[in-house]
């Protein structure tokens, strides 16, 4: 059973700043795919960063610059750095595994079978 727990979620101005975090047992950190997702209301779950075991990144469009998506093995965390964000940032965030990378120019929600119940990001202008 693969079990993510998010955590750092949180309201926070335009501009701000904000890291989003995310527990899971160690080898799952070590050697899984993993990604953040983030998801608002009516809309689909939209892919926002992906990390796979040899740490090479992988960004949407929409936050590269911005997110930072790092792991940290010896915690056995993920973690989702976000800064200057913006109020269309604004959803819930989810956390995301995979035994396996599937290769893609995309982080689609369909790649991944572990998720987390999500943590709440809200940035008002």
């Amino acid at each position: 059973q693969v079990q993510l727990v998010e955590s750092g979620g949180g309201s926070v101005q335009a501009g701000g700043s904000l890291t989003l975090s995310c527990t899971a047992a160690g080898n799952i950190v070590s050697t899984y795919c993993l990604a953040w997702f983030r998801q608002v209301p009516g809309k689909e779950r939209e892919g926002v960063a992906r990390i796979d075991k040899r740490r090479s990144v992988l960004y949407a469009d929409s936050v590269k610059g911005r997110f930072a998506i790092s792991k940290d093995t010896a915690k056995n965390t993920l973690n989702l750095q976000m800064s200057s964000l913006k109020p269309e940032d604004t959803a819930m965030y989810y956390c995301a595994a995979n035994i396996y990378c599937i290769i893609s120019s995309s982080i689609a929600s369909h790649h991944f079978g572990y998720w987390g119940q999500g943590t709440q990001v809200t940035v008002s202008s």
